[in-house]
Parts: C-alpha cells; structure tokens; sequence
C-alpha cells in the first residue's frame, strides 16, 4: 500500500498507542536487496521507505529500479513510501514523480543556503501540486572516509531551521549533527544537544542519514530525541556481499548464492526495525 512520506512520519510522531518511533529508510541497489527489505517489512508488520539514490544510477539505472519498486508497493500489505534519495537533478525528481513515487528528496545542502531555499521550493512546487512529499537537507551530512562526521561546521543551525522549512515547503527535514554517509574513519558522536534545540522548534518531521555504523545506543538516543526517519544503505551493502562471500567458499553456485544475499538484507532490515520502533507498527 503506497503512503506519502509525510503520512508514515506523522504516524511515528503522534502513535496511536506506544511511543515514539522512527521509520527506516532502506536504499536498493539491487533485486536481492529489494527482496530482502520488502521480506522484513512483510514479516515484522513494519511500515518502511524504499529508496534508491540517484548516486547509485549508475549501478541500478531508475528505468530498471522504478517498475521493480512500484510492483513492491503495490502488493504489499504494509504501507510502503517509495522515494528518491538525495536527487540533486531535477531531471531525476521529475522521473521520479513520473514513476509514481509518492517522496522525493531534493539534496541542496551543498548549495549556499538561499540557493538551497529556493532550489527545494521550486521541487515542492511541482510534487505538493500532484500529493508528493518533499524531503530536504539543511547543514550537510558528508561523506565518513573523509571525516566529515565531526567537521561541525557542516552541521545543521538550529536558527535557521524553521525559516528553511516555511521558505522551501519541505515536509520532511534531514539534519546534520555527526554522522556521514558510508564506513566511517572515526567512531561517530551525535550531537545530541544540538538535535533537543532543534526537535523542540522544528515544524517538519527530523531525518538521520549516514546511520549506517551507529551504535544500537546511538540509534535509541536519536530517536528519542526526535529524529522520525532514519536513513540505512551500507550496512546492507556489507551484509549482502558477506554473504554472497561465504556462498562462495562454500562451493555454493550463482542461483544458490542468492537466497543467501536476499536473507542476509532481510536479517539487517528486521534488526533496524526493531531497534527504531516501526515493528508491530503496520
């Protein structure tokens, strides 16, 4: 069943019973991974974003994710969000709104910051007028190999928050306050103050990205916090090939190695679900 991403977030944010949770976001990069992540969702009566990153076309072009990603959300029996990850093209949010996504996320946060504004307005323009919700990302969230997790000049002002949402019509508000995209050089420290000030003003739902190789601890802490969403990729990625790995020492073919992948993905998504709250949430 398709939602909007403004839909599966306000449920995490104002839960019919329990408390708050957080709801995974699971890129794929391939069939096995997509497999695997409906395979969890399915099974833990969790609701779940599937995305794919416009970074990753050239692994996975969209033409080829879009239909697979679509026929996902269509049978599936727990509410799905289909949405491009970090689209820095509008090329690539317009083919996305075209395939039926019901989010996209438009990525300026390496543009000044006007630019960002205006740039994510123009992209919420066009996807509130046809029901899309709108992702956006305010400081920058780089990349771990290269330290960016603790340059705290990268991370997301706490008084520019909500002028950023009101002027750029963003539903949905990734921030920056230590983690990074990728395997991470040094072990990652939330800035756990700054995510209180800016939970306690925010008008839109907090996104975590770069949440692959955070503690459990850390996880638990963030969503307690406010973070609504939480972005993971690399962790399956690792996963995925760890176990296609192993099939292979073992003597295990190419169709016999698959089932390992997809279970492998399956296993890390429940993990995640549970540890965020969304299980037992569909």
């Amino acid at each position: 069943m398709l939602v909007t991403l403004k839909e599966i977030l306000a449920a995490a944010e104002n839960p019919a019973g329990g408390e708050k949770y957080a709801v995974g976001h699971f890129n794929m990069l391939n069939l096995e991974m997509a497999r695997g992540i409906i395979a969890a969702a399915e099974a833990e009566r969790s609701p779940l974003i599937l995305g794919v990153a416009e970074v990753h076309f050239p692994f996975i072009p969209f033409e080829y994710a879009a239909p697979i990603m679509a026929q996902i959300a269509r049978e599936a029996t727990v509410p799905v969000c289909l949405t491009l990850d970090h689209g820095t093209r509008y090329e690539s949010l317009c083919a996305a709104m075209k395939a039926g996504f019901s989010a996209v996320m438009f990525d300026g946060s390496a543009l000044p910051y006007e630019e960002n504004i205006a740039r994510t307005a123009e992209a919420a323009k066009v996807a509130h007028a046809l029901g899309i919700s709108v992702e956006a990302e305010l400081g920058h969230v780089g990349q771990g190999a290269n330290g960016d997790g603790q340059d705290a000049s990268l991370y997301t002002r706490t008084e520019q928050v909500n002028d950023f949402i009101t002027r750029s019509g963003a539903d949905a508000l990734a921030i920056a306050i230590g983690t990074a995209h990728g395997a991470y050089k040094a072990k990652p420290k939330l800035d756990i103050g700054r995510l209180d000030e800016i939970y306690a003003i925010s008008k839109a739902p907090l996104v975590l990205h770069g949440g692959s190789g955070l503690t459990d601890e850390d996880f638990r802490t963030a969503i307690a916090h406010g973070i609504r969403k939480v972005n993971i990729c690399t962790d399956m990625c690792v996963a995925e090939k760890n176990a296609q790995l192993e099939a292979y020492a073992k003597g295990l073919s190419f169709e016999e190695a698959v089932p390992c992948a997809v279970a492998a993905v399956q296993r890390v998504v429940s993990e995640k679900m549970h540890l965020f709250g969304s299980a037992g949430r569909a």
